[in-house]
């Protein structure tokens, strides 16, 4: 009833004119859950993907995205933030500047490098700088941003799928076996093929159906 409540609520105010107030749960160092319809996209900012690694001054690769997840909830986890949302975003989150205790949680993330500006955008530019410049936080390690880091990720998945020339034919390994995928097929862009599990790309029907895979049903 709560969520359904919190829904009707965002239906029938512009979001804009938003503020919600709850406990906070931390679900990564840009991201919060206060018990409204959807999470909180705290914006302005940037934070390292939960998987993205960095490297200290001797090369150690570190688990840079878990280590600012880790610093957000031992900031914010369980204390009462007021949230002033200003839009949504394509995954239907709320975009909003929050407060803990009166102070800009945003712009406090950015302050102590656990987070970043949002794509080099004009909030927090002072805070960041501080960060930089002090070496605070993630700051004190070598770390690709985060927009960049998800960008090379896209780019590297979509490389690894690209077809092998004119062998356009998915060869997909699944708990139903081994099933081919002709282009134009429903599931065919949702296919992704890990030639390390042994999946594999065809040149045509009779090859795939000669090493043993079968069409979609």
């Amino acid at each position: 009833m709560f969520r359904l409540c919190s829904l009707l609520l965002l239906i029938a105010f512009p979001v804009g004119a938003q503020t919600l107030t709850g406990t906070i749960r931390v679900v990564d160092a840009d991201t919060i859950d206060i018990g409204a319809a959807a999470n909180i996209r705290l914006i302005g900012i940037d934070a390292a993907e939960g998987d993205q690694t960095c490297r200290d001054t001797d090369g150690t690769i570190l688990p840079c995205g878990s280590f600012a997840t880790e610093a957000a909830r031992r900031m914010y986890e369980g204390r009462i933030a007021r949230c002033e949302v200003d839009s949504t975003d394509r995954y239907g989150r709320a975009l909003a500047t929050c407060f803990v205790d009166g102070v800009d949680m945003n712009g406090e993330l950015v302050r102590l490098g656990i987070a970043r500006r949002y794509r080099e955008g004009p909030a927090y530019f002072d805070e960041e700088k501080e960060a930089r410049v002090l070496a605070r936080g993630l700051w004190a390690y070598e770390m690709v941003d985060p927009a960049v880091w998800r960008a090379e990720g896209r780019a590297r998945r979509a490389a690894a799928n690209a077809p092998a020339g004119d062998c356009t034919i998915k060869g997909n390994i699944s708990d139903s076996g081994r099933i081919y995928h002709l282009s134009g097929s429903r599931a065919y862009g949702a296919t992704r093929i890990d030639e390390n599990r042994g999946e594999r790309w065809f040149c045509s029907e009779a090859e795939a159906r000669a090493a043993g895979w079968r069409p979609v049903r």
